[in-house]
């Protein structure tokens, strides 16, 4: 399972989606965030989906990829589901015991796992198609106006970046311990959800140590090469907005007052 975690990861590419500005991404994901939420309505949705199924399809990213990093969540899907379908008023179709699913349950809990779907296929398509430099950058870009309050803008993307990309290393590593911990006896799929449970909490000590160990790498690195944090620094790539983000920005601009006016 924790293999199929893909969150934080970069994939190279030369598509329409991965030649987009950083900041203007920020701003796409913003933006779509707030149509799907404000979406209402079995024709709202479609519009939604329809802008993110052409986006994943410019990104030229294999499917493979999203259902791997959508599968993790398969069961806070179904229990978002089964919640809606078992506690939403409405007309009743089935009823067993205390429980009754109803006809409004269902259609909400469609329309939860839809929004959750598209919510997470969204935000994994912005970590996908831009590198963890430009991602900093451009969140640095995009804060600059609390270095007026005194904030350090620059070192908190720096920590925010490094989080996200520290992810899928500290997965490797996690699945490298249980690896060689099975090879000694340890039983991480056992049906019994207690002894799975008891198995985990050996993996803690070592993965703290690992984690603490390349964070420390990170800092003597990070030293040697004289960093600063972002006084006096310089950037290789300039970004500009060009006309291919004007673009991408008008036509989500459109789509969320479409939304909207559903």
């Amino acid at each position: 399972m924790l293999k199929d975690v893909t969150l934080g990861q970069y994939f190279p590419g030369k598509s329409f989606i991965h030649r987009l500005d950083p900041r203007v991404k920020l701003a796409l994901v913003t933006l779509f965030i707030i149509a799907l939420f404000a979406a209402k309505g079995i024709y709202a949705y479609a519009l939604v989906f329809a802008w993110l199924a052409c986006a994943v399809t410019s990104s030229k990213l294999s499917l493979t990829v999203f259902f791997r990093g959508l599968k993790p969540l398969i069961f806070i899907l179904a229990f978002t589901v089964i919640l809606n379908a078992l506690y939403t008023p409405g007309e009743q179709l089935v009823k067993w015991w205390i429980f009754s699913v109803t006809l409004e349950g269902l259609q909400m809990g469609g329309f939860m796992l839809a929004r959750i779907l598209m919510l997470v296929t969204g935000t994994f398509l912005l970590t996908y198609t831009t590198s963890p430099i430009m991602l900093t950058d451009a969140l640095e870009r995009v804060m600059s106006p609390l270095k007026n309050i005194k904030l350090p803008v620059h070192e908190l993307a720096m920590m925010m970046t490094i989080a996200l990309r520290f992810i899928p290393t500290l997965i490797e590593e996690t699945q490298k311990i249980m690896s060689a911990q099975q090879a000694r006896g340890a039983d991480f799929e056992s049906k019994n959800l207690i002894k799975r449970v008891k198995a985990l909490i050996p993996l803690l000590i070592p993965l703290f140590i690992s984690a603490f160990q390349r964070a420390e790498d990170l800092a003597v690195a990070m030293e040697c090469r004289c960093y600063n944090g972002g006084e006096g620094r310089t950037r290789m790539r300039v970004m500009r907005v060009e006309f291919i983000d004007y673009a991408a920005l008008t036509v989500t601009l459109a789509l969320c007052a479409a939304v909207i006016i559903l």
